[in-house]
This record gives C-alpha cells, sequence and structure tokens, in this order.
C-alpha cells in the first residue's frame, strides 16, 4: 500500500492509541512486523507543546520510517500549525484524529465529534493538507450513531481535501469500544474511494484479519487493542496473509524475552520512576490471558525500582519456564 511517497509493507498497521502506542511499543511493533505504527495522539493545541507528556509523544529519534503522527484538534489553522510543527521534530505522515470517541475529546468538539460538522471537517483538511508536503491521512469512525452513519459522505470530502490514506473504525462514536465493529460501512466507502482505505476495529487474529479484508475490499488492516500484551500479533497476521500459514504461538521464553525488552525500553525512554509506573499496565496485559494473570500482577506490582520489575518478572518467568509453580502462587499456597 502506498502513503504518499512511502510503500507500507506489510498492509498491518498499529492504530494510534492513547497511552498505549509511545515509542518503546511503537520499536516493538515494527520490530516484530508492523508495517507501519501509528503514534499515540498528540494534541494541537501549541501551549501543551513542551510539556513532558508532548516531549516524550514527539520523540521519534532512531524510529525507523515511515513515522506516522496523529494530531487532535477543531481549529484549522491550529492545526496547520500542529502539523508543521510535528515535520519539523520527524514526522513523515500526518495522521488527523476524527475517530477518538473519549469524552474529554468529543466534548471539545474534537475526534469523532468532528464527523457532525462536515464543513469543519472539509476546512481542517484541507488546512492540514497545504500546510505541510508529508502525506496526511484521516481516521474516522462510521459516524456519530447509528443513525447518522455518515462516514461515506466523509470519506468523499477527504479524497477531495488531498487525503491520502483513510483509517476506518467499524463501529460510531456512541458505541466507544463495546459492542461488535460492523464492515458493511467500510465496504461501501472503499467501493468508491480512490485513496487506500484501512479497515479498523476488533481485528485480533490472522483468520479476522483475512475475512476482513476479503469482506470490505480493504488494502490493509489496522489492529489496536488486540496487540496490547501481544505485540508479536501483527506479525503473525502479516505472516498468515502472505502465506496462508500460521506461525507458531510465541514461546514462554520468547516472550519473556520480549517482555523483558519491553520493559527497559520503557524504563530507558520515561527514566525509573514513571518507567516502572507505566510498565505496569503493560505487564497486566501480557499476563491477561494466562491463569496465573492475578498471581503474576501481584508479584510485579510490588517492584518500585526499574531491577526489581525486571528480577520478579524474569524470576516469574523462570519458573513458568521450568514447569514449577511461580514463587507469588507457592508462597500464597
Amino acid at each position: 500500500m502506498q502513503i504518499g511517497r512511502h510503500c507500507i509493507t506489510p498492509c498491518v498497521i498499529l492504530a494510534p492509541m492513547a497511552g498505549v502506542t509511545d515509542k518503546p511499543f511503537r520499536l516493538l511493533c515494527k520490530q516484530l512486523g508492523a508495517g507501519l505504527a501509528v503514534s499515540e495522539m498528540t494534541t494541537s493545541d501549541p501551549r501543551f507543546w513542551n510539556t513532558a507528556k508532548s516531549v516524550h509523544r514527539m520523540d521519534h529519534a532512531g524510529e525507523p520510517d515511515p513515522i506516522s503522527v496523529q494530531i487532535a484538534g477543531t481549529v484549522p489553522a491550529t492545526m496547520a500549525d500542529a502539523a508543521r510543527h510535528n515535520v519539523e521534530h520527524g514526522a513523515q505522515i500526518i495522521d488527523i484524529n476524527m475517530g477518538c470517541p473519549a469524552k474529554k475529546v468529543c466534548s471539545a468538539w474534537a475526534g469523532s465529534a468532528l464527523m457532525q460538522q462536515p464543513t469543519l471537517v472539509a476546512r481542517i483538511l484541507e488546512a492540514v493538507v497545504a500546510a505541510v508536503e508529508v502525506p496526511v491521512t484521516l481516521k474516522i469512525r462510521t459516524g456519530w450513531d447509528a443513525d447518522h452513519r455518515n462516514a461515506p459522505e466523509i470519506a468523499r470530502i477527504a479524497e477531495g481535501a488531498g487525503i491520502t490514506a483513510l483509517a476506518v473504525h467499524g463501529r460510531t462514536r456512541d458505541q466507544h469500544y463495546t459492542g461488535t465493529a460492523e464492515y458493511d460501512t467500510i465496504a461501501s466507502i472503499k467501493s468508491r474511494a480512490r485513496i487506500p482505505v484501512i479497515a479498523n476495529g476488533d481485528i485480533d487474529s490472522p483468520e479476522k484479519a483475512a475475512w476482513v479484508l476479503r469482506h470490505t475490499g480493504a488494502d490493509a488492516v489496522m489492529v489496536g487493542r488486540a496487540a496490547q500484551g501481544r505485540p508479536w500479533l501483527l506479525g503473525a497476521i502479516a505472516h498468515f496473509l502472505a502465506t496462508g500459514e500460521h506461525l507458531p504461538e510465541p514461546t514462554l521464553e520468547q516472550i519473556r524475552a520480549i517482555l523483558l525488552g519491553h520493559l527497559r525500553g520503557l524504563h530507558e525512554f520515561y527514566g525509573e520512576q514513571m518507567g516502572v509506573r507505566i510498565a505496569r499496565k503493560h505487564l497486566g496485559w501480557y499476563a491477561k490471558d494466562r491463569p496465573e494473570n492475578h498471581a503474576f500482577r501481584a508479584v510485579v506490582n510490588q517492584a518500585t525500582s526499574a531491577d526489581a520489575q525486571l528480577r520478579l518478572t524474569t524470576d516469574y518467568f523462570d519458573a513458568l519456564v521450568a514447569g514449577v509453580v511461580p514463587p507469588r502462587i507457592a508462597s500464597a499456597a
């Protein structure tokens, strides 16, 4: 799939997720097979560009090309400035957020709330496309609610404004992440689109990805929540789409190595105190499908230092690899 001058291969993309797709996680997913990893949402408000959070979100040093950065806001001129600012800080693709359903975003009429205002959508897209020389992409939902699925209208506006690729999450804003995604709206958009269309929503296995591509005719799939704790999923999907064969599930030894590398990346990127705290949610996601989930979280949440977090995690997985009862379960027995 082509986005501007960038060839995206494989056509399996990590979705932007606030508080998740930071630089360490993007690097990990790219190493494990993602064709593109979009940054977590950055604000268009210049008052916050120099905060610690924004500085981290705009750090792309050493990140493999292409670097895609998502911006959010409602004022066309401000969004244009934000696009320029992020390009100056390394962005090679600008992605515009019109898909986030979060209340704090939509209450400011940003994210998916913008889909209620097609005229403003056009002004924002035109302003951002005119502001930068890099390709601009857009992420939307199918509409505001079940009675207002206007994604096809927004898609036409996007094409006319010069957007180079469109990602569609198969839910309306009022669904948030409940219920199930529908793909007929995405198929309808793709049947008329002259730009690449990326299907998103509930893609949690290689088989589901293949089915969604067949059903919608989309050019790529975008994986979000299913990659939390399973960063290897994107590579597994890419392999299945290319060969029709499944990669073996990662062994405990492989998961341990991936997880420890992720922890070290978080500690280095954020510093010890913040890195340890942020790592806890990732540790929980890695363990969520395992029977000893609660015991594992009880162990690693004890850690207040990077060394302790790494040691407790190593000891826990060493026990699992050896086939013995992990330490916390043994002490509770």
